[in-house]
């Protein structure tokens, strides 16, 4: 089994997202094809149960998709974490060679990742090539407009909850 790595506080969002997913998108959607039963016993004509069977296979696959998901999950708790080389965790502050634009990121699993709260998946460009470097590096991405170079200016060991950014 490929172990998925994650941070404690991504592994508790998709328990939370499963929890949610159970506890109430499942009986609210079974309530709904009930409903459009009730409504419609012709099935093939009953738009309404349509959409319902469909919102109801999406929301099963999700569930299937999480718990695969935190079956394989690798927690590594973040606040443990320490020293200046740069690995899966890390909150990395960027200075932009080009443009001497400050950006901060986090490197976190595939299942957190989300560019909008900077926080990135250890597989994209932008983490694999910072990983193994350390405080005073430049690194260079290939990113879609071209290639980048970017001085590392500060490496931190922390958790960042789903609203920092």
């Amino acid at each position: 089994m490929i172990k998925i790595p994650m941070t404690a506080i991504g592994h508790k969002a998709l328990e939370e997202e499963l929890e949610r997913r159970i506890r109430d998108e499942r009986p609210h959607l079974i309530e709904r094809i009930r409903q459009a039963i009730a409504d419609e016993p012709n099935l093939v004509e009953n738009s309404e149960y349509q959409a319902a069977k469909a919102d109801q296979e999406i929301n099963e696959l999700r569930i299937a998709e999480l718990e695969d998901k935190l079956a394989r999950a690798d927690v590594i708790d973040v606040s443990k974490l320490s020293g200046d080389t740069i690995r899966f965790g890390a909150t990395v502050t960027l200075i932009d060679e080009d443009s001497e634009v400050k950006s901060t990121w986090q490197i976190v699993g595939e299942p957190e990742a989300d560019p909008n709260r900077k926080r990135i998946s250890v597989a994209s460009p932008l983490a694999r090539a910072l990983i193994g470097k350390s405080r005073g590096s430049t690194v260079e991405v290939d990113a879609p407009g071209g290639a980048r170079s970017y001085k590392v200016s500060k490496v931190q060991w922390r958790e960042r909850g789903r609203n920092a950014g």
